[in-house]
């Protein structure tokens, strides 16, 4: 997806990080080619561009606001938007912060219509991708959640997520 190979059906791969903004300046994943934001052609969208990269998203407010307020719609209809979520393993945050979007895109949408009927998660997440494709992670390198210089940014962003 990273590469382009599959730019014949996927217009807009928007890559979801769900780790602590610690983590994220990190190091994370980055996404090439253009992107756009905005309706589909003809039907008076903004078409304003996504960020290239991964877009820092760890609480549910920010997830709902980047993703569910203003929809990533394709301007050709044949291709599809992906987003995928994760976090430092894909084993919480990651999956928690797709099954909220999944629900809120089900409760504002009649079925079976969805603004992102693809959603995925990652496997293994950050620390997984990173020592395999660090060519596509920006700065190139990994820091954990449990870091020694930032516990206190840790507890702080716990207190936040609940």
């Amino acid at each position: 997806v990273l590469t382009g190979q599959f730019s014949g059906l996927i217009e807009s791969c928007v890559i979801v990080d769900c780790r602590y903004p610690y983590e994220y300046e990190g190091g994370h994943i980055k996404v090439g080619g253009a992107r756009r934001r905005g309706a589909a052609a003809g039907a008076g969208g903004s078409g304003r561009s996504v960020p290239q990269g991964a877009v820092n998203l760890p609480l549910e407010q920010d997830a709902e606001e980047f993703l569910l307020r203003k929809p990533i719609v394709p301007l050709d209809a044949a291709k599809r938007v992906i987003v995928i979520f994760h976090c430092e393993f894909s084993s919480e945050r990651g999956p928690r912060m797709c099954r909220f979007v999944r629900e809120k895109d089900r409760a504002c949408n009649e079925y079976p219509r969805l603004h992102y009927p693809e959603l995925y998660v990652l496997k293994g997440g950050y620390r997984e991708f990173f020592p395999q494709f660090q060519a596509h992670c920006e700065p190139q390198d990994y820091r954990p959640m449990h870091h020694a210089d930032f516990k206190e940014d840790l507890r702080r962003f716990r207190l936040k997520s609940r």
